[in-house]
């Protein structure tokens, strides 16, 4: 049964919704991948620090970016957590959505993504993956940290090859049957896949201030109810502190909004989130030139309409 636990863990759907707070404000959608960075998310919905705060707050499970990314483009979410190559090809036209906070932050010891090599592959280190297709999720800050994290192990650009699978249940699940070698996941993909025999090769601890997730607005909506933006980030800061004070407090409702499944509960250390800020001017400037260099982006996006604090509590 267990080699089945990839592709059911991901396939589970979820509707979550906070309680019913202010019926005369919108209800903030906010769409959300099955990874840890949306834990806080989760916990002040949990404990209600959306309602307190006078916030209607529905969280809208994605599976991958490109579908994150088409429910904003249409108008059926508020806010995402993403990364600063997606905020940049929103606005490469017109200022359309903003980051406003860091979700997570990679450090030196506790990674965001990881590159895994798959069971039996032979991969074992960095020098290994030389010309070999790393599973990732194209134009993304999947691509854009793998790129990285190879280049800090050594590798020369012409060595580093990708093959684009967007899903991240899709990444995971060719992986382990061999059809991947290598493949690039963020938790808690990376620990299933390790429990199922693949093996980590490097992961961004190398390259922390290059490796982030950010949680993102629509433009309009942060225009139309700037004091709902601020209310929702004084409840996830709020959240934030109380998982930090206490990471192993959590366990019964990773399982519950399917962030984690039971098996792997005791296998994973919840991270330390980081409190309330947002990327450098240092970090956007390589993630520019990165976007631009791969022809993501043809003219320059400005720091100022893309990342912002002034919501920050």
């Amino acid at each position: 049964m267990k080699r089945f636990l990839p592709l059911l863990f991901f396939c589970m759907i979820f509707p979550l919704t906070a309680c019913t707070a202010d019926p005369g404000q919108p209800v903030l959608r906010i769409g959300l991948l099955p990874i840890l960075d949306g834990l806080p998310i989760h916990v002040a919905d949990s404990l209600g620090y959306f309602e307190e705060e006078g916030l209607q707050v529905e969280i809208i499970p994605v599976a991958s970016g490109a579908e994150r990314d088409q429910l904003m483009q249409s108008g059926q979410i508020d806010a995402m957590i993403n990364e600063l190559v997606s905020v940049m090809l929103f606005n490469q036209e017109s200022s359309r959505v903003a980051a406003v906070r860091f979700a997570r932050t990679a450090t030196e010891t506790t990674p965001l993504f990881q590159i895994l090599a798959a069971p039996g592959s032979g991969i074992e280190v960095p020098g290994d993956l030389r010309n070999i297709e790393v599973g990732i999720s194209e134009g993304t800050v999947i691509e854009y940290t793998t790129t990285r994290m190879l280049q800090a192990a050594g590798l020369r650009d012409e060595e580093i090859a990708a093959i684009a699978v967007p899903k991240i249940p899709d990444r995971l699940n060719l992986l382990l049957g061999g059809q991947l070698l290598a493949a690039t996941l963020p938790e808690p993909a990376a620990s299933v896949a390790v429990q199922q025999g693949a093996r980590v090769v490097l992961d961004d601890t190398l390259i922390p201030e290059r490796s982030n997730s950010l949680i993102t607005f629509d433009q309009t909506f942060l225009d139309q109810h700037p004091d709902m933006v601020s209310a929702f980030l004084r409840a996830v800061e709020r959240a934030v502190e109380v998982i930090n004070a206490d990471p192993d407090a959590w366990d019964a409702l990773l399982v519950e909004r399917n962030l984690l499944p039971p098996d792997l509960v005791d296998h994973i250390q919840v991270p330390t989130y980081p409190l309330g800020g947002v990327p450098d001017g240092l970090s956007f400037a390589d993630t520019l030139q990165w976007a631009q260099e791969n022809g993501y982006l043809d003219e320059d996006v400005s720091y100022e309409t893309c990342v912002t604090d002034d919501y920050l509590p």
